[in-house]
């Protein structure tokens, strides 16, 4: 009897979260065959060379075929046309799942049309870095990470289950959320620090009285680190933000008013309150490491290390990792 605990995986887009995914479930030994489909022939050839997966399909179609686990990596804005592709071709059983940072616009693009003999699970592994594409994928991407599975009312408990123990294997900690309310969580932890880091690199680049050149030269940390989220993939953050419009938009408008709170102090000379904030949000980067979401360094972990790597380079190496979300 085989202990896979998939057959046949089908991975739709091979970037950073899609090689990652191919990396640690042949690893972990997860699944007996890995087919890998992107639009991209020159993704696709890369991915080969990778030898990421065992077959490599610019069909869609031909890519799903026999599969018991499909898992969608594109960016979230593709999602709808997806389902409309593979869902003739799909087999009975089978699990359908995703990657994307927004939930609820996926179950909108993708249940209509897939047929209701598959598992439609919908999830969210919290994990990534600025970098992208089939080169950037590493085995241990989603260790000690949380992945959130949002199934629609109804879906099978088993099937979910077994896509939860897929997710655990791959080292992450399982929880399973409403969509929307997912939504509203990653709209303040993860979309709007981005839509931020994006508006300050793009202020910094339109000022005037600063060249372009002083900025870069003279970066501190805290510019330096925004630029690091600035850099995720453009496609990939404008499908966010326009598929998670409402709730970054709440979180956004909430997010004025404190700053316009903060402008005041600054203005009035309020250091009292300045000061009852930040030792406020002192104690939440406390908390994240506590957690184990992040490494107790004033860098991150980002130093050069001997060899010319970073630090958080060096620990991937052990089964680390330092990444973004």
């Amino acid at each position: 009897m085989s202990d896979f605990l998939f057959k046949r995986m089908t991975l739709i887009g091979i970037g950073l979260l899609g090689s990652s995914i191919a990396l640690a479930a042949r690893q972990k030994g997860l699944v007996e065959h890995i087919a890998i489909h992107t639009r991209s022939q020159a993704t696709l050839a890369r991915a080969e060379e990778l030898s990421l997966g065992d077959s490599y399909h610019k069909d869609v179609a031909d890519s799903v075929k026999d599969a018991d686990l499909v898992i969608v990596c594109t960016p979230v804005g593709a999602c709808e046309a997806v389902a409309k592709a593979i869902a003739p071709y799909l087999a009975e059983g089978a699990i359908v799942t995703d990657v994307g940072s927004v939930k609820a616009s996926i179950i909108r693009q993708m249940q209509p049309y897939l047929p209701k003999t598959v598992h439609f699970i919908p999830g969210h592994p919290i994990a990534g870095t600025e970098q992208s594409g089939p080169d950037s994928g590493f085995a241990e991407l989603f260790i000690n990470r949380w992945c959130i599975l949002t199934p629609p009312e109804g879906t099978d408990a088993a099937a979910v289950d077994k896509l939860a123990q897929f997710w655990t294997v791959l080292g992450s900690n399982v929880e399973t959320m409403d969509a929307n309310h997912h939504d509203h969580v990653l709209a303040i932890t993860s979309h709007l620090p981005h839509l931020i880091a994006y508006n300050i690199v793009g202020t910094a680049s339109d000022l005037e009285m600063v060249t372009n050149s002083e900025v870069i030269k003279y970066s501190a940390g805290g510019f330096r680190d925004s630029t690091r989220l600035a850099a995720s993939d453009p496609t990939m953050w404008r499908d966010v933000f326009l598929h998670n419009k409402e709730a970054t938009l709440e979180m956004l408008g909430r997010f004025t008013e404190d700053l316009t709170a903060l402008q005041r102090a600054i203005r009035w000379g309020d250091g009292d309150t300045l000061y009852e904030l930040f030792s406020r949000t002192r104690s939440i980067r406390r908390s994240i490491i506590d957690a184990g979401q992040e490494v107790d360094a004033s860098d991150f972990g980002r130093h050069i290390v001997e060899g010319g790597e970073t630090r958080a380079e060096q620990l991937k190496s052990d089964d680390h990792k330092d990444t973004g979300s």
